[in-house]
């Protein structure tokens, strides 16, 4: 316990000391928010992948997402943090994943299964910052998607991004998970890819930081 407490501890200051540093980069180099905010995504949440094997019990990262939630949101109408809020359009993103995190973390917990925690994390750290970035930074060409007739604001670069990094990831994944590379790693990762692509593509408001992750996890409790 003592040490569970420990690691606790000194993650709350790493990630502490990544927003001050996150800030000072937007700040003396004049980033723009959009790039800040996914370096901060990208760093923090691949961080916590290693969560499974340092917490056994889940009040721990209750407590550090209880933290973050609070200075995340109380922030986001105030002069802190702008290397995090400062973005053309409303998002909830920032204090949903420490929430995200969190629940991800208490299903794989429950369910005594480490790679239920792992890949959905490492999807939502890698797969959504990317889509996010190319998806904004690259116009030519790149052209918003339709679903049923109703035109999304994701791209085609972004979420195609999205749907190859994520089926890669799951390939690797899903390989060191089962020692074997057959069909079924093959489809499954096929069909998680698909799922969480989806999820990002029709979720709003910064809700993909909680969507992609659940997808990911129901897929692998329905097929895995």
């Amino acid at each position: 316990m003592n040490n569970q407490i420990a690691v606790a501890i000194l993650y709350l200051f790493a990630i502490a000391l990544l927003l001050i540093f996150n800030e000072l980069i937007y700040r003396r180099l004049g980033l723009k928010g959009e790039i800040t905010r996914k370096f901060a995504h990208f760093t923090a949440t691949l961080s916590t992948v290693t969560f499974p094997y340092l917490f056994t019990d889940h009040w721990y990262i209750l407590l550090l997402a209880l933290v973050f939630f609070i200075v995340l949101f109380i922030s986001r109408n105030g002069t802190q943090l702008k290397s995090i809020h400062d973005i053309d359009r409303k998002s909830a993103g920032s204090y949903l994943l420490p929430i995200s995190i969190y629940l991800t973390f208490l299903i794989s917990n429950l369910l005594d299964n480490k790679i239920l925690y792992i890949l959905p994390v490492i999807i939502l750290a890698v797969c959504d910052p990317m889509a996010g970035i190319l998806g904004i930074n690259l116009k030519k060409s790149n052209h918003n998607i339709e679903l049923f007739g109703i035109k999304t604001k994701k791209t085609v670069l972004g979420s195609g991004s999205f749907l190859l990094s994520s089926f890669i990831i799951c390939l690797i994944a899903l390989y060191f998970n089962r020692m074997v590379f057959d069909f079924k790693t093959f489809w499954l990762s096929l069909v998680i890819a698909v799922v969480s692509t989806l999820a990002e593509m029709i979720s709003w408001r910064g809700s993909d930081n909680l969507f992609i992750p659940i997808s990911v996890i129901a897929m692998m409790i329905l097929f895995l």
